[in-house]
């Protein structure tokens, strides 16, 4: 809604003032290009989000200092806070990383976007950068024909600059053109007022901008060329900083609670980074000037004062705000608490946010699916069979499980599925098809999103499995023929004791031995039909059970057998992958070593 009402807005003001001032155009047009060239580096770089940049971002969130590490190291290179921003909330919303993590993302990205102010003010205003942006566009164009998404992501890196320095040229050409014919810095606003005044701007321009390196390049720009003064200045880039929020927030608004929580603690950061900023504006003045004598900067050189004192206040926002990450953290989640849903259950990692990129969709379709497993199939299945879940998954003996358990757990299954399963299956189903639609995916990313939507349709048949073997469980476990009660029980024995094996292969770190019990039990399962068939026939040879009873046994074996091999199909699919975001690897054991 925000960028429906922006966009017109921003299209009618910029109409009239080029139309009352064409001297205007030449600025506007070097905005625009340089907006241009931020977008292709943008999309030239989420080629490499797709694999190691993610993996990276994610491995280094365990610890603070790591990811404010990271944060400031990835935003430096990939010159873009807005893409870190919107990653973030991907993986976030996604279950891939804590909020604590995504905070200190946060805060380094605040740190690295500094390094455009550096690279404006002390490359692309020092040198004729229109000559050096010009062969980066031919190449840049060149590589971005070709079909290789690699080439592509570099020829959209190499545009990006091109434009980017470009646009900067036509900026700065602009700003002087202009300065002929009105000067703006006779609009200047000095002392305490003035700081007030610019932040706003400051806000304004990169609100409409939506980027903060375009704002900060058309500040630096416009104080090259003497249109801004340069106390003036200093307030614009603490209002650019506060405005980059914005992204955080549009970039949140499809997102779940978690990514709501971590765009907020953007802007309570960047607010509060600004006005500390703001109020000490002129003492951190007179610090810039200080450290730029000593690191012998010509007394005139405002601009890389500039990017000095937007060095300062964001490296000091981060160290004040570092004791209080913690007490951030909290208030966000008093603040923003998870819905405890009353009725139908409601997905818990799948919103519009993972759908940025293909790694955070595997894995919040992954996690969802766990989700639904542990807190649906699980259950549904266990009480089904008068198990109460506690016994699985404790160490009790399988066989005093079963004899202890034979009183009826109160389920209605289609009632169960209703409540639990059918909201959840459905939006899994949906996200994995418009994933598997909107977004460019490998082969192999392509068969593992359709391996665990072929995991979810196990997951449903499971259930109706479940629910025609329920009938007759409640039935026959109360039934004064112990014979047929005997068989049934073996029914339960083998679904629990692959209940249990699964359980201890989703949580145990050490796989090997379970995911071969596993196998074992699936093998067991192919050939059980024959085995079982023996042991009905004598059932029915000595009249020890009644005919309704023994075709009863024989639809149930079958029921039984195929419910074993769909329960361990999906324990593959679901809790056998190594990490998604990197590549998706079916786990295998590993070898014995030889002694």
């Amino acid at each position: 809604m925000i960028k429906k009402i922006l966009f017109p807005t921003f299209l009618v003001i910029l109409a009239i003032i080029l139309y009352f001032n064409p001297n205007f155009k030449t600025i506007a047009a070097g905005v625009a290009v340089l907006l241009f060239g931020v977008i292709l580096l943008e999309e030239g770089f989420k080629v490499f989000t797709k694999g190691p940049l993610q993996f990276f971002l994610k491995q280094t969130t365990d610890k603070l200092y790591k990811s404010i590490t990271a944060g400031a190291l990835v935003t430096t290179f990939i010159q873009s806070s807005s893409l870190v921003s919107v990653i973030t909330i991907s993986f976030i919303s996604a279950g891939l990383i804590s909020l604590s993590g995504g905070l200190g993302l946060i805060f380094g990205a605040n740190i690295g976007t500094t390094a455009t102010a550096w690279l404006v003010a002390g490359f692309g205003l020092k040198i004729k950068i229109a000559s050096l942006a010009m062969p980066m566009l031919i190449f840049g164009l060149i590589f971005s024909f070709k079909k290789n998404l690699i080439f592509k992501g570099i020829g959209n890196v190499l545009a990006g600059l091109g434009f980017f320095f470009l646009g900067i040229y036509y900026m700065k050409e602009g700003f002087d053109v202009f300065k002929e014919f009105i000067d703006l810095s006779q609009f200047a606003v000095s002392g305490f007022l003035g700081a007030i005044i610019y932040t706003g701007l400051g806000i304004i321009i990169t609100t409409i901008l939506q980027s903060s390196s375009a704002a900060l390049a058309l500040i630096l720009t416009a104080l090259a060329t003497g249109q801004i003064e340069y106390e003036n200045a200093l307030a614009l880039a603490i209002g650019a900083n506060i405005g980059t929020t914005i992204t955080a927030i549009l970039g949140s608004l499809g997102s779940n609670i978690a990514g709501k929580r971590l765009a907020v603690a953007h802007l309570i950061f960047n607010v509060s980074t600004g006005l500390i900023a703001l109020i000490f504006i002129f003492p951190l003045a007179d610090f810039v000037n200080y450290l730029s004598e000593f690191l012998n900067f010509k007394e005139t050189d405002y601009t890389l004062k500039l990017a000095l004192f937007h060095t300062i206040f964001n490296v000091l926002g981060v160290v004040l705000m570092i004791p209080f990450i913690r007490k951030l953290e909290l208030f966000l989640l008093k603040i923003f608490k998870e819905i405890e849903n009353k009725g139908i259950d409601e997905p818990k990692y799948l919103n519009e946010a993972i759908l940025k990129f293909p790694g955070t969709l595997i894995s919040a379709v992954l996690e969802e699916s766990k989700y639904l497993y542990k807190n649906a199939i699980f259950e549904i299945v266990a009480h089904a069979l008068n198990i109460h879940r506690d016994d699985i998954k404790s160490d009790i003996n399988i066989k005093k499980i079963i004899k202890q358990s034979d009183k009826k757990i109160p389920i209605d299954i289609e009632e169960f599925y209703y409540s639990k399963v059918k909201n959840i299956y459905g939006q899994i189903i949906n996200f994995v098809t418009r994933g598997q639609q909107e977004l460019k995916l490998t082969k192999q990313q392509n068969k593992r999103l359709s391996e665990l939507k072929l995991a979810n349709r196990r997951m449903v048949e499971i259930i109706k499995d479940t629910k025609e073997l329920e009938k007759n469980v409640s039935v026959f476990l109360v039934s004064d023929n112990e014979e047929i009660k005997n068989e049934y029980n073996k029914f339960r024995k083998k679904v629990v004791k692959v209940l249990r094996v699964i359980y201890l292969f989703r949580k145990k770190e050490d796989k090997d031995e379970y995911f071969n019990q596993l196998m074992i039990l699936k093998r067991e399962a192919k050939t059980a039909l024959k085995e079982d068939n023996k042991s009905l026939d004598r059932l029915i040879r000595k009249n020890l059970i009644t005919t309704d009873m023994a075709s009863s046994l024989v639809n149930d074996n079958v029921t039984v057998n195929d419910l074993i091999k769909k329960l361990i199909q999906v324990a593959e699919l679901l809790y056998s992958e190594k990490d998604v975001i990197l590549e998706t690897v079916i786990y295998r054991p590993s070898p014995k070593k030889k002694n």
